[in-house]
């Protein structure tokens, strides 16, 4: 491909002069290729490695098309899809760059800030719309915003929102789009989900690729160092060591979990390290006056989740550290993608443990090279355990560390050292769900009556017995429909069941409070045993109360 200058790409006069004024003199291919084809409203397919140059591959076009016109309440003239929020904002502030000639109105969709101040701009109208999917429906089903009035589609990190889950979000946007406008498509790899995506919304598009997909830049040095000991106390005092025998002017350390990513930063600080934290966890303004920071200098280190593995315009990164090695080689791309960045020399460094050597074959797969070990690397015995040998894991957990993506995982929650209280944990939810546990119910099944009888006589539940006393069988007297009267004095099974039961009755009687009495005197075989009772209650009874006739058959049918 034959050098070009951004003169020849068709963009406008006034976009070339911010170009200029920005220290910008050559494009790069992925610039040099999509922008001639972007000028003239033709679809483009863009798949490149981070790092090339893509915003401005979509942003210098835009504006050039957006000079002329104007935007209306509410309804934008171009939407770009983001995947995070510090991609939105970073696409933001290159509108702010290139578009300093030009009066463009920009609203930017995020979430963690005001949701009003996102309004008035909308009510305003504005030319350029930046958001994220979720914060761009819920405005939408608000109906804060009508895309009814959109010329242009971008959808940057394509391949990123199907990592995020977002496809079914882009969809449904896409579905809300005028028909006739123009798409542009930015992505690094091309998985099946992706290609059916393109073919869905795209009109023949110009597929432009500059580098082969998954593929790191070469100006990148990767090396990697193997940790016998894969606990995190070890692999942290090994990170240090690094740090300090390597000349890092700034780097940034990945992590595969936010909880790690926040252990890890509290380490690195207790140990004298200018350090920050980056991760999906932290609201909107702490994570950019974090990046803020570490792109002025004033922090050395950037502990991260994948969150800021992607996107990211961080100039002059030295080096990358991989804590955790991630699970999918894609993953590593992007990571160590953000060093070497523009042609500039990077350096990468993992930390390997027994647990992440099959992860590791594909990478060096990928790669297509084989590995660089920093001093001793894994034997071959060590290859032959790592797909048997399963470490405790984190906290006890049983070795979950690598069962998911690393954003789905850490928004479980889950903090170290769960399993060791599992037990506890269990024993607790017996008792909130009014059960007993499993070792207890044993000796409760096994009780004698007469245990199970002194029990009923706590103070805990006096209901129970209460409920018990109730002479329900004894309705069943009453002679039934269509039967003669004597029927009902000729029920012996009535009266055998309630003949064994006068002693329980009598014990229940006792247990019920003072303020029942009218059911005490309707039940005077219960009276002998509370005539001599201590509770003062005898003495209020009537004398001819205290003795009365036992006539058991006529109690039952009243």
């Amino acid at each position: 491909m034959e050098n070009k200058t951004f003169a020849e790409l068709g963009l406008s006069s006034k976009v070339q002069a911010a170009i200029a004024a920005a220290g910008y003199t050559a494009p790069t291919p992925i610039q040099a290729a999509a922008i001639p084809i972007a000028v003239t409203g033709q679809d483009v397919l863009g798949i490149a490695q981070t790092g090339t140059g893509k915003t401005a591959s979509f942003v210098l076009p835009m504006i050039t098309r957006l000079e002329t016109g104007r935007a209306r309440a509410r309804m934008p003239r171009s939407l770009i899809l983001a995947p995070t929020r510090e991609l939105a904002a970073q696409v933001a502030q290159s509108f702010e760059k290139y578009g300093i000639n030009n009066k463009l109105s920009l609203a930017l969709l995020i979430g963690g800030v005001s949701m009003d101040d996102q309004v008035k701009k909308l009510d305003r109208g504005v030319d350029v719309l930046i958001a994220t999917p979720g914060r761009l429906l819920d405005h939408f089903q608000r109906g804060r915003v009508m895309l009814m009035g959109v010329e242009i589609l971008v959808i940057d990190e394509a391949d990123r929102m199907l990592d995020m889950g977002f496809i079914p979000d882009i969809e449904k946007i896409c579905k809300l789009l005028p028909p006739r406008r123009q798409t542009l498509f930015f992505s690094a790899t091309m998985p099946p989900e992706i290609t059916r995506l393109v073919s869905q919304f795209l009109t023949n598009p110009e597929r432009v690729e500059v580098a082969p997909p998954a593929t790191t830049a070469k100006t990148i040095t990767q090396r990697f160092i193997y940790c016998p000991d894969a606990e995190d106390w070890a692999k942290r005092e090994t990170l240090r060591e690094l740090i300090r025998e390597t000349n890092v002017r700034n780097a940034i350390i990945f992590c595969n979990r936010k909880v790690d990513v926040a252990i890890l930063n509290k380490s690195l600080m207790k140990h004298g390290f200018s350090a920050g934290a980056l991760h999906g966890d932290m609201d909107q303004k702490s994570r950019m006056e974090t990046l803020d920071k570490f792109r002025s200098g004033e922090l050395k280190l950037l502990a991260a989740s994948d969150v800021a593995a992607r996107g990211l315009d961080i100039p002059d990164v030295s080096h990358v550290f991989n804590f955790d090695l991630p699970w999918q080689s894609d993953d590593y791309v992007h990571r160590i993608g953000r060093t070497g960045r523009a042609g500039k020399e990077g350096h990468s460094t993992s930390l390997v443990t027994i647990d992440d050597l099959k992860n590791l074959k594909d990478i060096e797969k990928m790669l297509g090279e084989p590995i660089v070990w920093i001093g001793e690397g894994p034997s071959e015995q060590d290859y032959a355990e790592s797909g048997k040998k399963k470490r405790r894991g984190r906290g006890g957990r049983g070795g979950r560390a690598g069962n998911g993506r690393g954003e789905r995982q850490e928004a479980s929650g889950q903090s170290r050292g769960e399993g060791s209280r599992g037990e506890g944990k269990s024993r607790q939810g017996d008792r909130r769900r009014g059960g007993r546990p499993k070792s207890e119910q044993g000796e409760h099944n096994e009780r004698q009556p007469e245990q199970r009888a002194a029990q009923r006589e706590g103070s805990e539940a006096p209901r129970a017995p209460r409920r018990e006393a109730q002479p329900r069988p004894q309705r069943r007297a009453e002679p039934r429909h269509g039967e003669p009267r004597h029927a009902a004095a000729e029920a012996p099974a009535n009266t055998q069941r309630s003949a064994p039961a006068a002693e329980p009755r009598a014990q229940q009687q006792r247990q019920r409070p003072e303020h029942t009495r009218q059911e005490r005197t309707r039940q005077p075989e219960a009276a002998p045993a509370r005539a001599g009772s201590s509770s003062g209650f005898a003495g209020n009874v009537p004398a001819f109360l205290r003795n009365p006739v036992k006539r058991p058959a006529k109690v039952a049918s009243e």
